[in-house]
């Protein structure tokens, strides 16, 4: 028996200071157990606590438990997330999720959120941010590859942040791309390859279950802009060494992304800047050149939303 590697998109034990924030505490790291709520404004996550099992199952799936805590939000969670490499039955997603929502003042619990859903909204927003401040300048063209749960939460807040002239997307399977252009408001464009769909792209995203490169960099404009989301495991890839050598290539975590990105670990790529950093001014967004946002994602974002969420609805009732 052996323990699970993190899940896909989950950074471990990270404080979640805003990076360059110059926090720098290897205790907040940690989890060194000082009282969180003494600290204002931090963030923590703690490291993830996959099950044990047997390891030739650990590649099929695995069920992890994410715990962070936010003072600023004053939110305690833990998400629970299987993944399951489902190659019969597509009509269960891949990644289900719970959250659980725990008065940080004496520990009861909440609420029993859908982590799913959060984890899907939560994911594109981060997407949004990156590509408000790295997309260039009079984007018309989104390309998104891919047709799963992480397609129609990008489609849906990309299409309400951003005005495209047109939008194509592509999928291994035909039939789910079809069915996806059928479902959401508005018109897109199914391609028949993934580089017809990128080609002449400005902003692209990769949502994809790939483990090998589906995205080439001799494909993709230069100045585009590229969101990865899928392939968040060590020897998972969606992008192309070509891609990630010539590209500005920002992350959520730098920690993270050199632990479980198979994108930049593989590639040797340099990573320019943490997303944090660009926000925080402390380091320039370079929407001029052709960049990729990397994202993994951290457990701290669930926290933040899962305590809107349940804000919301302690406000309707």
């Amino acid at each position: 028996m052996r323990g699970v590697p993190p899940p896909p998109g989950y950074r471990s034990g990270l404080c979640d200071c805003p990076p360059a924030s110059g926090c720098g505490d290897p205790g907040a790291a940690a989890g060194c157990g000082e009282p969180s709520v003494n600290r204002p404004g931090r963030a923590i996550s703690q490291p993830p606590s996959p099950v044990a099992m047997p390891e030739a199952a650990w590649r099929r799936w695995f069920l992890g438990v994410m715990p962070a805590y936010s003072a600023a939000d004053d939110a305690l969670t833990t998400k629970l997330v299987t993944f399951y490499e489902h190659k019969k039955d597509s009509s269960v997603p891949s990644h289900q999720a719970t959250v659980l929502l725990f008065d940080p003042r004496n520990g009861s619990l909440k609420a029993v959120l859908d982590g799913s859903v959060i984890t899907a909204k939560r994911t594109a927003a981060v997407s949004a941010i990156a590509t408000k401040l790295l997309m260039p300048a009079f984007a018309e063209v989104l390309c998104i590859l891919g047709a799963g749960v992480q397609a129609y939460s990008h489609y849906d807040i990309f299409t309400e942040l951003f005005t495209f002239k047109e939008v194509r997307i592509w999928n291994r399977t035909k039939e789910k791309a079809v069915k996806f252009a059928n479902s959401v408001n508005g018109p897109v464009q199914v391609c028949s390859s993934a580089q017809e769909a990128v080609t002449g792209a400005d902003v692209i995203i990769t949502v994809t279950m790939a483990t090998t490169p589906i995205l080439f960099g001799d494909w993709v404009k230069p100045g585009a802009h590229v969101n990865a989301v899928g392939a968040s495991r060590p020897d998972w890839r969606e992008l192309d060494d070509e891609l990630m050598k010539n590209c500005v290539l920002f992350v959520d975590s730098r920690e993270a992304a050199l632990k479980e990105s198979g994108d930049v670990i593989l590639s040797g790529a340099e990573i320019f800047a943490e997303l944090g950093e660009v926000v925080k001014g402390t380091k320039p967004a370079l929407p001029e050149k052709t960049t990729v946002f990397k994202s993994l994602g951290m457990a701290v974002e669930d926290t933040v939303a899962a305590k809107f969420v349940y804000d919301s609805w302690s406000a309707g009732n």
